[in-house]
């Protein structure tokens, strides 16, 4: 390079300078994130580089806010379409599992995590209700949007105060949700070791397990749910936890991360939730169903151990807690190992 420089004229040895500056900073360019606020379906949505990448929703449809769809890089929607959009040969089972949310099975006695437009006036009663409030900030030159929401009990008593700040980028063939989310108790607030939390996605008919029998799944309440037998053609996800296990086996288990992978139309795809070592449970229980469900459930630690650790968390009115998770969401090649103990690593820094 210097050799060559000398021989040109200043003129040349300018436009290679400028040429060669100009190309690094293409190369370091970030991908650009933008926010679009639709303030009457309400929902935020979210583009990465002019590419739709998810919405946040808060539209009511739900009885908590979500992030609804979750698109990849390259065009492949990772989130199930039922129930506002339903796609052929998906399952229609738990019409609560929608897109991306975060909430629980047990706060002072009520059930946030099973509530859904199927319940019955006569049981509503017994779950509760998470609320959009207001959002708080949208920058979008570091790809942050803040918000807040409240859990709210069906007497209108409002129990936990949420601020969540969710965190978009991307990096190669990866786009990041960093999902950062403070519960702050108005009330004195029991969350009671339960099975059905905390941090849940619904995946696509594609990354489900194959399974060539039914299932049934009993909520807090005792409600059966089946799971039928579908045809399994194109169906080919499968877990890695952290700790080695794969497949059925990552249930009920601790790990720092777990990725779902399979293919989508030829497509190596796939989600990693990753934990943080500063929540409550680290690390996580696995809430991780063959049927499509891929939740993180640091709470539920009595049901997981089978009895032989209770958490039975509780905040005293006033106090915080914080919950961080990292959902990696790639396309195009298998992420290994160590690519995500790397991000595991970055994540906890």
């Amino acid at each position: 390079m210097i050799l060559t420089l000398l021989s040109m004229s200043c003129k040349e040895k300018k436009e290679t300078v400028e040429s060669e500056n100009s190309s690094n900073s293409e190369m370091t360019l970030s991908p650009e994130v933008t926010f679009a606020n639709d303030t009457v379906n309400k929902k935020v949505e979210v583009r990465i580089d002019g590419q739709h990448f998810t919405s946040y929703v808060y539209d009511g449809e739900t009885p908590k806010p979500i992030l609804y769809p979750i698109i990849t890089k390259s065009g492949k929607t990772v989130t199930r379409g039922f129930p506002f959009a339903p796609r052929a040969n998906e399952r229609t089972d738990h019409p609560h599992h929608a897109g991306l949310w975060l909430n629980y099975g047990d706060v002072n006695g009520l059930d946030f995590w099973n509530n859904s437009y199927a319940i019955p006036d006569e049981e509503k009663a017994k779950y509760g209700t998470i609320y959009h409030q207001e959002i708080m900030g949208m920058d979008e030159g570091a790809g942050k949007l803040t918000i807040k929401a409240a859990w709210r009990s069906p007497d209108n008593v409002d129990l936990l105060e949420e601020t969540t700040q969710f965190s978009f980028s991307e990096e190669g063939n990866t786009r990041f949700i960093d999902r950062t989310t403070t519960l702050k108790a108005l009330q004195e607030v029991s969350l009671k070791d339960n099975k059905e939390g905390m941090l849940g996605m619904r995946m696509t008919r594609e990354l489900e397990l194959p399974s060539d029998k039914p299932a049934e799944y009993t909520d807090a309440e005792g409600n059966v749910t089946e799971v039928k037998v579908l045809n399994n053609e194109g169906v080919n996800g499968d877990y890695l936890g952290s700790e080695g296990l794969t497949g059925g086996d990552v249930w009920g288990t601790r790990n720092k991360w777990v990725k779902l992978e399979g293919n989508m139309d030829t497509e190596t795809v796939s989600v990693t939730i990753v934990d943080n070592e500063e929540n409550v449970g680290y690390p996580t229980y696995w809430h991780a169903r063959g049927y499509g469900l891929f939740a993180a459930n640091p709470l539920g630690q009595a049901v997981f151990s089978e009895g032989k650790e209770t958490l039975d968390f509780k905040l005293k009115q006033g106090e915080s807690t914080t919950f961080k998770y990292r959902i990696l969401i790639h396309n195009g090649s298998s992420l290994s190992k160590e690519e995500i103990d790397q991000s595991f690593s970055e994540f906890n820094q």
